[in-house]
């Protein structure tokens, strides 16, 4: 399983990459060019130019972002580096170029949060970071003057602020396992010692940067969504308690509504934008309408509106309450009701009434079937 997940976001981000190559130019800073200014908000309320680090014997400039799994694997370690080389004179400040309009919902599956400037904060506030966070995902004007090419992508600069290298932080993208080459803390003793670095730039590996000329995927993706089937099967109690065991190798997410209730309704976009977060990590989205049968085709059509393409259900039960005893007896039977069951069909989830997205989102995301894919 885990093979398959890694062969999976691998091809992913590669794609991704080669997507950016081909759609979007922005140069790579180069060698011994100056670093270009920038005024950018930081996530603790400060504006930050590069006099604000005019102190610093040297300067790391990294660009990473919150959704990108290869960026989330170099988090603890940009942490010790920046404590690492505090003493020395060394400043590290992280900017995150990524447009938020620009990303794919289905790209967002390997985060708990988005590349927002409040998603950025929340981020920072989990890991500990004791660095400058700064969000250019507005304009990117700093952002496509240094070139990051992926994230994380780093760029040292010496006393006067003359770039002597740039590329990956290290060759191991597994925090797991020990990387061979130390390639920005090698160049950051270099600069520090007056001396060159032996090997000035290197390749990046990762999730390509999310410049703002990419927002079309987001309506392709929309066109997409939109053109996916959307059906409305029967279900009885028995069938109820089959989906609850949930003999398969998917964490479900299961939803009990009806469209004659509000809260189902105003809930419901938010549990298809889950679906379309995780769908292809593993989760299922599974609903079960307790409309009345003869109101099949107004389910259906409530359905279809808010392409929920999963498995969708209506009970055609004439006693609800076995339809509660079914779903879990825990379950007062009012809607909305909200589970998450694992593969073993423990329930790991229940929530009767409006559902909260991100606590959802957190909940699924630390689920050992998903979650981060370095730990």
């Amino acid at each position: 399983m885990k093979k398959f997940r890694f062969a999976q976001i691998v091809i992913l981000l590669l794609a991704f990459t080669q997507f950016s190559f081909a759609q979007v130019n922005h140069p790579t800073l180069a060698t011994g060019a100056a670093a270009p200014d920038f005024s950018l908000p930081g996530i603790d309320g400060k504006t930050y130019t590069l006099q604000s680090f005019k102190d610093a014997k040297v300067l790391a400039v990294v660009f990473i972002c919150n959704h990108c799994p290869t960026s989330q694997a170099y988090e603890d370690r940009l942490v010790k580096l920046t404590s690492d080389y505090a003493g020395k004179g060394v400043k590290v400040v992280a900017i995150n170029p990524n447009n938020p309009a620009s990303l794919r919902l289905d790209e967002l599956g390997y985060s708990d949060v988005g590349d927002s400037f409040d998603d950025m904060k929340v981020r920072a506030r989990d890991k500990k970071f004791n660095f400058p966070y700064l969000y250019d995902g507005e304009t990117e004007i700093a952002s496509k003057k240094y070139g990051p090419v992926a994230t994380p992508h780093i760029f040292i600069f010496d006393k006067d602020r003359k770039l002597h290298y740039n590329g990956r932080i290290d060759d191991m993208e597994n925090p797991a396992k020990t990387p061979k080459s130390l390639d920005a803390r090698n160049a950051i003793d270099a600069v520090l010692a007056g001396k060159e670095v032996a090997v000035p730039v290197t390749k990046t590996f990762g999730c390509s940067i999310k410049w703002a000329e990419k927002q079309d995927w987001i309506q392709k993706a929309a066109i997409t969504w939109a053109n996916e089937p959307v059906k409305l099967d029967t279900i009885d109690a028995v069938g109820i308690a089959n989906l609850i065991k949930n003999k398969s190798d998917k964490l479900r997410l299961i939803n009990l509504w009806a469209t004659w209730c509000g809260p189902c309704v105003a809930e419901f976009p938010e549990l298809v934008t889950i679906m379309h977060l995780y769908r292809d990590r593993g989760l299922e989205f599974v609903t079960i309408s307790a409309d009345d049968p003869s109101r099949k085709d107004k389910a259906l059509s409530f359905l279809k509106g808010k392409q929920a393409s999963g498995p969708n259900y209506l009970y055609t039960g004439d006693d609800k309450y076995k339809m509660i005893e079914a779903v879990d007896p825990k379950w007062d039977g009012a809607l909305p009701y909200t589970m998450l069951v694992d593969p073993n069909g423990k329930i790991i989830y229940g929530k009767q009434g409006i559902i909260d997205p991100e606590a959802l989102k957190k909940i699924i995301w630390d689920d050992p079937t998903m979650g981060r894919i370095y730990k």
